[in-house]
């Protein structure tokens, strides 16, 4: 019995050993300028609900798409048990980040309605669950700018250093995101 018990805690043991191992060479896999070894690094699935999504559904489905083919260690696939749900309201666009790659995302029609773009609205609010933060740039080509690009602003891709800030986020770096904070693209959010 005690060979057994011996065999089964250095079983445990080294497994521990290699868990630890394996996360350790994907947190050195981050290099000094910022950017993540795509090889080091496992690929984090997170499941959407975008069944609530009414109108916003196709939208939804090619943000995910769009940052599919941005970033290489999380992807995002539609199922159940959902890691966050999108659903549509009549409010403004929205987004409760409850911890990395978990919440809710609000599609609000008054954005919509003011001729901003649905898709650019998606990503930009996938955006938070993935760990950005708003930055209110004005440009058009920082997706994480928002509103305040203005509504001729369709642009729905990420830029490289939005991209490169997913993909740390994913390799274990902290996020600079407030979790259970609300994201929100009223006008009054987005006016200095």
């Amino acid at each position: 019995m005690a060979r057994i018990l011996r065999f089964t805690i250095a079983f445990v043991l080294g497994f521990a050993f290699l868990v630890t191992a394996s996360s350790a060479q994907a947190a050195q896999a981050a290099r000094a300028d910022g950017t993540v070894a795509r090889t080091a690094v496992a690929v984090r699935v997170l499941r959407y609900d975008a069944g609530r999504a009414a109108e916003f559904r196709s939208a939804v489905d090619q943000a995910a798409q769009i940052w599919n083919s941005g970033v290489t260690n999380v992807r995002l696939v539609a199922g159940s048990p959902a890691d966050f749900v999108v659903l549509a309201d009549n409010g403004w666009p929205r987004t409760q980040p409850t911890s990395l790659g978990r919440g809710t995302v609000w599609m609000g029609r008054q954005a919509t309605a003011e001729g901003h773009n649905p898709l650019r609205i998606a990503a930009h609010e996938i955006g938070h669950i993935l760990g950005l933060p708003d930055r209110r740039t004005g440009r058009c080509t920082d997706l994480m700018s928002g509103a305040s690009a203005g509504v001729s602003c369709t642009n729905p891709y990420p830029n490289a250093a939005e991209k490169a800030e997913v993909e740390r986020n994913f390799a274990g770096f902290a996020p600079v995101i407030d979790f259970g904070r609300i994201y929100t693209e009223s006008p009054e959010a987005v006016s200095p």
